[in-house]
């Protein structure tokens, strides 16, 4: 139940506070004086989507904040805990502020939220009805909607498997459709990489094999040039072919003994001659290492080339087709393989699909048709009690039939066409709500399912949205006192202009307009004693203070009391 909304730089609302509590609230107000802002607010905090163009002029943003008190446990306590928000007591509060920039922000019990979470928990709180929703009460799928709400848990029930089971059916049936199709192309792809792994299984690379070879084929394009120099270099420095004057390790011994030989006369020089020695073991290193390498430089490089330049092509293929790197197609291998074992098991998988699709297609049926029954039987239910509520509401030779006849494929809700036909009275063809009926009925029409609905599936807040268009006289002290006992069991707030529907409220709310010549604001008051009479007779007449008028909302007011109690 919504206790209080209030409202900030709303289109023509600078700042109102609607105090509301349980009960039947009627929302009165001359035209143009921003009732529909006020439905806007609501949709606000139900996470409609958000519209700048509804920010009171010369505002940065507008802000709505609403009060609920709802159940501690529950789908609306458990969802506002899931989101982070708290719940005082069963307090809740709901914000929405939307900027000028179009930014949009959603509050949830203090904790800030996406705008969905509203409209999912708005969904558990409250139905709104307006003229757009009489438009969509002739959509096939509103009347659908309205008889499976009607109808209660079971229906509700055996919907939720039927719908677990159809989407199972169609994405199995969608697999299916896509191997059967796709089979040829999908053999030819197994073949290719059967091909492909053969090639690349029989090539066996290595990881980091291509860069090896690289160097090992530096190394024997060039290696006449790198013999010559390690030669060169090795006869430099230990060399029987040359003069010993000129090997340098010959002249570093001579240095050595040269300074050795006088080293006894003075002592600085010993560590030289322990250095001259050291220098002498490193060059000795050296030249082994250099005759090592030049060991290792065989005279078959350029078979040895030959090989790895073969090597390099075959990689260089592999590469070209499932690289472009080495790893890459070492990983296409490892990739391949699962690919390959999963298309060789496409035969497999059709034949599991399609007993899965059989079965499932079985289970679809067996609960559409559990569905239909359902329906059907609802269905007659909902037509007597629809009638009956319209006979209460000046529509007493009316008579409302619910159809449910089967359609030629199955969609996601069953395989059922459900249409609510009028008969305006006997003898006239019952006829489609989206043909033929006048808004006033549809009004009526729209109000008797939600107060008969209302028994079976309750929503704690119903906000109607001038459900009277079209209506008036009898018809609508009728709808007044439809309202006022649907507020028996639930919240209702009603946006009118009619004095005999706001006579049956037990909170009367109006929305004031005040203009100064340059600005136009609107409030909220909410109307006690005389100030309610006042309104109801300009409702009335145009005219708060005519004497007729105000007589005769005193009588409605009266009338309206003894209607209800």
């Amino acid at each position: 139940m919504i206790e209080e909304i209030s409202i900030r730089n709303l289109g023509v609302i600078g700042e109102a506070r609607l105090p509301l509590g349980p009960g039947f609230t009627a929302l009165t107000g001359e035209t143009g004086a921003g009732k529909t802002m006020v439905v806007t607010a609501l949709g606000l905090l139900l996470g409609d989507r958000a519209d700048t163009g509804a920010i009171r002029s010369g505002s940065g943003q507008a802000l709505v904040e609403g009060h609920w008190h709802v159940a501690e446990r529950g789908p609306v306590a458990d969802r506002v805990r899931d989101a982070g928000g708290d719940l005082d007591g069963g307090a809740l509060i709901l914000s929405r502020s939307i900027s000028n920039e179009g930014r949009s922000r959603a509050v949830v019990g203090g904790r800030s939220t996406p705008v969905g979470v509203l409209n999912e928990i708005g969904q558990q709180l409250v139905v709104v009805h307006g003229q757009s929703d009489q438009v969509r009460l002739k959509s096939a799928t509103a009347q659908r909607e309205a008889l499976d709400r009607f109808a209660g848990p079971e229906l509700s029930a055996v919907l939720g498997d039927y719908q677990e089971v159809f989407r199972r059916w169609n994405d199995a049936q969608s697999e299916l459709d896509v191997l059967v199709a796709e089979r040829d192309r999908r053999a030819r792809e197994a073949e290719e990489l059967r091909v492909a792994m053969a090639e690349i299984e029989q090539a066996a690379p290595r990881p980091g094999e291509d860069i090896e070879l690289a160097e090992r084929a530096e190394r024997l394009t060039n290696i006449e040039d790198l013999r010559l120099a390690a030669a060169q270099a090795h006869e430099l420095i230990s060399s029987e072919s040359l003069d010993e004057a000129r090997d340098a390790l010959a002249l570093i011994e001579t240095a050595r003994r040269t300074i050795d030989r006088v080293s006894s006369h003075d002592a600085a020089l010993v560590p030289i001659v322990e250095a001259a020695a050291n220098a002498g073991f490193v060059v000795g290193e050296l030249a082994t290492q250099l005759a090592s390498y030049l060991a290792s430089l065989d005279s078959d490089g350029g078979r040895e080339l030959e090989a790895v330049q073969e090597r390099r092509a075959e990689l260089a293929t592999l590469m070209r087709k499932y690289g472009p790197t080495l790893d890459e197609v070492i990983d296409y291998l490892d990739s391949g393989s699962g690919r390959l074992l999963e298309l060789d098991h496409d035969s497999d998988r059709i034949e599991a699909l399609r007993a899965e699709v059989d079965a499932d297609r079985a289970r679809v049926m067996m609960l559409a048709d559990r569905l239909s029954d359902l329906r059907r039987v609802a269905g007659i239910r909902l037509s007597e009690r629809v009638t009956a509520e319209l006979a209460a509401l000046a529509m007493g030779s009316a008579r409302i039939t619910v159809e449910v006849t089967p359609r030629d494929d199955y969609t996601a809700t069953g395989r059922d066409q459900v249409a609510i036909l009028l008969q305006p009275h006997p003898g006239a063809e019952p006829r489609p709500l989206g043909r033929g009926a006048s808004g006033g009925e549809l009004s009526r029409v729209m109000l008797a399912l939600e107060v008969v609905i209302a028994a079976t599936d309750p929503v704690p807040t119903f906000i109607f949205d001038e459900v009277d268009a079209g209506v008036g006289g009898a018809s609508a002290i009728e709808i007044g006192r439809r309202l006022a006992r649907l507020a028996q069991t639930a919240q209702v707030i009603v946006v009118t202009h009619l004095a005999q529907v706001a006579a049956f409220a037990t909170n009367h709310l109006r929305v004031v307009k005040d203009h100064d010549g340059h600005v136009t604001a609107s409030s909220v008051q909410q109307l006690h004693g005389d100030e309610r009479i006042a309104e109801m007779a300009r409702l009335l007449s145009g005219l708060p203070d005519s004497e007729s008028g105000l007589t005769h909302a005193r009588e409605l007011i009266e009338t309206a009391r003894e209607l209800v109690g």
